[in-house]
């Protein structure tokens, strides 16, 4: 690999993924020592040298989110303290993204307090993809890349259909408008927009499509699936508005709970996220459920950050 030395560090969040990024830069993992005490407090020993070194932390703060997070916290201090010249946290997917402001008197803004943990920690700049909401790039002191997965989803969603013009790109809600209508103008297809009330966290009611999708072949497009419920209420509402058909592409595959028996009885006829998160079992044996690889583009983003080249062409 061409450019300045740099070395690569996975957590225990998602190996595979590592190991993937791994092999697009044509680079060795780092040798080190992730383990837990007893009372399953985490320690980290960095085996290698890497004093003066620009040092890739791989972590998503997936489930289990608090120790992967601890995690990420202590590999970046071990770094700081062996004396690596800069250390990039790379969360393929970040966690408490969603409490990003106060929703009630009393409650905590925990996104930026994940933030200025990282900081703290010694971190010196992110690169995470596609963040709940933009905004929280702004709750660093240090330089963030948000990696859009546009790109990727595009790419799947030419190879499946044969008419990509025939297709209606929906926002589940009127919050991911923006994100919609960038993959809909990638696609050049139309726009629709889901119309919910959320009763409560995790409960939705979808109130009104607004756009035409009968006999539309519509794509529901969102940055995470957690219960499922919003997804999969959407669906049902664009096909009893008479839709064609309904899928699904979603950038991280929380799928917590009863996530997957949801997809599974819905009216979804296929659920896509990236591999952000690491498959559980229930979600690798369910037939509506796939992945697509995003290490060529995280990759990628590591290698022109190491080689101080722009990150945003690779979106141009």
């Amino acid at each position: 690999m061409a450019g300045r030395t740099m070395k690569l560090l996975a957590g225990n969040s998602n190996r595979r993924l590592s190991q993937d990024i791994a092999k697009v830069l044509d680079l060795p993992l780092t040798k080190a020592n992730i383990r837990r005490f007893a009372d399953n407090e985490v320690f980290v020993v960095i085996e290698e040298n890497v004093r003066g070194e620009d040092v890739f932390v791989i972590q998503s703060t997936s489930y289990p989110a608090n120790d992967n997070l601890m995690e990420l916290l202590i590999c970046i201090d071990a770094l700081a303290r062996a004396s690596a010249r800069r250390i990039t946290a790379v969360m393929p997917y970040f966690g408490y993204a969603r409490q990003d402001r106060k929703t009630g008197g009393r409650t905590p803004i925990s996104a930026k307090l994940v933030a200025n943990l990282i900081t703290r920690a010694g971190a010196d700049r992110v690169l995470t993809m596609d963040m709940h909401s933009g905004q929280i790039q702004g709750f660093f002191d240090i330089p963030t890349d948000n990696l859009l997965p546009t790109p990727l989803i595009d790419a799947d969603i030419r190879k499946a259909e044969r008419e990509v013009s025939e297709l209606m790109i929906v926002s589940p809600d009127v919050g991911g408008v923006s994100r919609a209508r960038g993959l809909a103008e990638r696609l050049n297809a139309d726009l629709a927009i889901v119309d919910k009330r959320r009763s409560g966290p995790g409960v939705s009611e979808v109130m009104n499509i607004i756009g035409d999708v009968k006999d539309r072949r519509c794509i529901l497009f969102d940055d995470i699936v957690d219960s499922a419920g919003t997804l999969c209420n959407a669906a049902e509402a664009l096909m009893q508005s008479g839709a064609a058909g309904v899928s699904a592409y979603v950038t991280h595959g929380v799928l917590s709970g009863a996530a997957v028996d949801r997809v599974t009885g819905s009216v979804l006829t296929e659920l896509v996220t990236t591999d952000s998160i690491e498959a559980t079992e229930a979600v690798a044996a369910c037939g509506k459920i796939r992945q697509v690889p995003c290490a060529q583009l995280i990759g990628e983003a590591i290698r022109r950050i190491a080689n101080e080249e722009s990150v945003s062409k690779l979106f141009d």
